[in-house]
């Protein structure tokens, strides 16, 4: 076993909830204290870090960006390494992420180019959101990369495997709960009532309108209610209901339209149902958008310089707050070839952890290649 994949497994068995992120922070803390300090500033935020590789004769910042929380998810994985947390599980890779990352901090420390090397362990990815305030930290301004990268792990490719686009890759996304709050009572007496489980059911037939009706059939947008709650027992009228879902969409301008029609729709529903409705859109992320010229140009640096295998993707409906970094500053994400048959946020989701090396070699190949004296 690599020191690599001893770090996954390691840090696998430690999931914590986004800014509840400290037996990681502690974790990763003592690794990079185990390397040579010369050229390591490190510094910490809230339960994320900022990990400075100084160059020898720097004249830019090359910054990359790795994800660290986990989910509230129960493993069935069975793994002989399985989370020792309980109800919580790395389902989405942020343990490949962090020994990715781990691995090409390392790769520089021993084998150091010019410029610096910027390496961001940011909490709370899978929410309320790490990026954006990390974003506009002083430490950030204070040590802001010319250029960012970060990948994700996909379960679909095969390992070996990256896959990236110029432009957008990765959707606009933003929560979405609704509490509807009426009058309740018996049963046997509706018409003193207003029944909050009815308006729940009619508010969730109409929401799918927007999407058929108000959004253009060549765009794509996604309103999703996954969760319904509502009333106490059998024979009570419901006096309160809640929804909970998600909204995703290709441009900032198709967010903006479906979330007025569903205000509309909420509007409408107070005076039919005679309640009253908040909404809360909680976490919204912005879109994924790689640069063109650095995509393309770090496309045509992994064909030519490794044997990984690069392929052109479409875009996903996925959700990442690295969109944030990439409003601010040039870069891209790719994907990850892992070769499982689970995918993302799935309890029995184990990834190939070869893939952590291709990952290695693929950021270290391309750095080396940017990192040179212009």
């Amino acid at each position: 076993m690599n020191d690599l994949v001893k770090i996954r497994r390691d840090l696998h068995q430690i999931p914590e909830l986004g800014f509840q992120e400290y037996k990681t922070q502690a974790y990763l803390l003592s690794y990079l204290k185990s390397l040579p300090q010369e050229r390591l500033t490190i510094k910490e935020w809230k339960t994320g870090l900022f990990v400075m590789v100084h160059g020898l004769n720097p004249q830019k910042t090359i910054g990359y960006r790795t994800d660290i929380d986990g989910l509230p998810i129960t493993e069935e994985t069975g793994l002989p390494f399985s989370s020792s947390h309980e109800s919580y599980m790395h389902a989405c890779g942020h343990d490949f992420h962090m020994s990715i990352a781990l691995g090409v901090l390392t790769h520089f420390i021993h084998k150091p180019i010019d410029d610096n090397l910027l390496f961001i362990f940011q909490p709370a990815e899978e929410g309320p959101g790490g990026a954006e305030p990390m974003l506009k930290s002083d430490i950030m301004q204070d040590w802001k990369p010319d250029m960012i990268f970060a990948l994700h792990i996909a379960p679909e490719y095969p390992v070996g495997t990256i896959a990236l686009k110029e432009g957008l890759l990765f959707a606009n996304t933003s929560e979405l709960f609704i509490d509807l709050i009426g009058k309740g009572g018996h049963a046997a007496y509706p018409h003193q009532t207003n029944d909050m489980v009815v308006a729940a059911c009619m508010l969730v037939n109409q929401l799918q309108t927007i999407i058929s009706r108000n959004v253009d059939p060549l765009d794509s947008a996604v309103v999703t209610i996954g969760k319904i709650t509502g009333g106490t027992v059998q024979n009570i009228i419901a006096e309160r209901a809640r929804l909970e879902g998600t909204i995703r969409t290709l441009s900032p301008e198709s967010m903006q339209k479906v979330k007025q029609r569903i205000e509309a729709l909420v509007r409408g529903l107070e005076t039919g149902f005679d309640c009253k409705a908040v909404i809360d859109y909680g976490s919204m992320y912005h879109q994924v958008y790689n640069n063109e010229p650095i995509t393309k140009e770090f496309m045509n640096t992994i064909k030519n310089k490794t044997d990984v295998s690069v392929v052109e993707c479409k875009e996903a409906m996925t959700g990442e707050d690295f969109g944030y970094m990439l409003k601010e500053i040039p870069g891209l994400m790719f994907w990850l070839g892992v070769d499982s048959p689970y995918g993302l946020h799935h309890s029995k989701l184990n990834p190939n952890e070869k893939a952590i090396d291709v990952a290695v070699k693929v950021m270290t190949t391309y750095i080396e290649f940017k990192g040179k004296k212009s």
